[in-house]
């Protein structure tokens, strides 16, 4: 697998960003189009059942990505218990969901302080917290 960093960390699903998503969208689009160019029931439903399939795909994406970030938060409280000292084991309770779903990036070296440096507010966006990790622990089981 490619090494992987902040630059090339977010994951793509070509299916669905780049087929499934697009066609939807056009479709509740056309629907629309539809409905101005002939207007009646049956066109307006398609605007309905359109609108449904659109927010049923979204519904799709994000559901699973905030089951993947409850893993994650999970998977990093396990983590931090061995990794960094119990009081900022402790402590780190107090992360946000996303800050702890940056940090997860982080090897265990650098952990401690990074978790340190978001603790005190040296790090309020993830973006930024993600840019200040230097040894990069790849995650290739991203939804």
């Amino acid at each position: 697998m490619d090494t992987q960093n902040f630059a090339n960390h977010t994951r793509w699903h070509p299916t669905f960003h780049f087929f499934v998503l697009p066609v939807m969208l056009v479709n509740f689009v056309w629907a629309v189009v539809v409905f101005f160019k002939a207007p009646g029931w049956n066109s307006g439903w398609w605007i309905v059942v359109s609108l449904a399939l659109l927010i049923l795909t979204t519904f799709v994406r994000t559901y699973s990505l905030k089951v993947q970030d409850r893993v994650i938060r999970l998977e990093e409280r396990l983590r931090y218990q061995q990794v960094v000292s119990p009081a900022l084991a402790q402590q780190a309770s107090n992360l946000t969901a996303a800050q702890t779903v940056a940090l997860r990036f982080a090897a265990d070296e650098e952990l401690e302080n990074l978790v340190n440096s978001v603790l005190t507010g040296k790090f309020v966006k993830t973006k930024d917290i993600k840019r200040a990790i230097k040894q990069w622990r790849a995650d290739h089981f991203r939804v």
